[in-house]
């Protein structure tokens, strides 16, 4: 059996007004602000990271933030919907704060889960999941939401691709994914080592969708985690050993990255557990303060005139 990758480190989303963003993200949903940055290849663009107390791999989801981009189209090679867990019987509490900020939401099975749907305010696709599971993970105890409701990570991703075989054969025999149910068009996989946050990656065949065009209210790539550097190489001469077209590891401050696409065309990244987000910042103040990179300190300025204030 191939060794399994732990599961999802974080997914990155592309957002409109950051304000927006981070007033629903933090404030309705309830996750921590752990990092207020800019994206590394285009320091003109705000990038927002939501996740725990601490950020912790498999918890994470970030936002590159365009105010003036137009809509994106969900589609094949993209991914189509973020999942996050939340303990047991608490669909009934979500249900009703959604509704009190205007944002509808419907419930639906989905193999043996409880799903709650709803439409973000930038057009992105969300599901909150109940999960036994998610009780057991502690919540963050300074959450505007109580803990017995509180979001506890990610459960999973969906992906649009027009044929499952050559996906399936990458996320089974290099990441190590199990097969685990099918249900029409959707089939899931499962990180089968993974207790936590982030298990779970559900493929959508559906070959008469158009292609992801990217823009506001899409997810820009998928990251899965490496414990380290040395499983982050192993991983990534699998994948060239595949053909695949793999960069090199880059240095993104809070964990090392490598991207490339699978065979139905979403861009992955794998991207290592640490050093992670307390490197720049004391977990009290996580989310606080702009964050740039070392290369980017002498524009500080610039940059923070460029995007704005955002809270925290």
């Amino acid at each position: 059996m191939t060794s399994s990758i732990a599961g999802l480190h974080h997914i990155t989303a592309i957002c409109g007004d950051p304000e927006q963003n981070r007033r629903f993200f933090a404030e309705v949903l309830g996750l921590r602000l752990v990092k207020k940055t800019v994206n590394f290849d285009d320091p003109g663009t705000c990038h927002l990271y939501y996740g725990d107390e601490v950020g912790t791999p498999g918890t994470v989801l970030t936002f590159f933030a365009f105010a003036d981009a137009p809509a994106g189209q969900h589609g094949l090679g993209g991914a189509s919907e973020i999942a996050f867990a939340v303990p047991s019987a608490s669909l009934d509490f979500w249900q009703t704060r959604l509704a009190a900020y205007d944002i509808e939401s419907g419930r639906q099975p989905r193999f043996d889960d409880e799903v709650l749907c709803f439409t973000g305010p930038h057009g992105n696709r969300f599901a909150l999941v109940a999960s036994e599971a998610a009780g057991r993970i502690d919540a963050w105890h300074d959450a505007p939401v109580a803990g017995e409701y509180a979001i506890r990570g990610l459960y999973g991703v969906s992906i649009n691709v027009a044929e499952l075989a050559p996906s399936a054969g990458v996320i089974e025999q290099v990441l190590g994914f199990e097969r685990s149910a099918q249900a029409g068009d959707r089939v899931r996989f499962v990180a089968h080592d993974n207790p936590g946050p982030g298990a779970v990656l559900d493929v959508c065949v559906a070959p008469e969708m158009t292609a992801q065009r990217q823009g506001v209210g899409s997810v820009h790539h998928v990251a899965f985690r490496a414990s380290d550097e040395a499983e982050q190489s192993a991983l990534r001469k699998r994948l060239v050993d595949r053909g695949l077209q793999v960069t090199e590891a880059i240095d993104r401050q809070y964990f090392m990255s490598i991207y490339f696409r699978e065979p139905g065309g979403v861009l992955f990244e794998i991207a290592t557990d640490g050093p992670g987000f307390v490197v720049d910042e004391p977990v009290a103040q996580l989310g606080s303060g702009l964050m740039l990179p070392p290369q980017y300190e002498n524009q500080r300025g610039l940059i923070e005139r460029a995007l704005g204030e955002i809270g925290s």
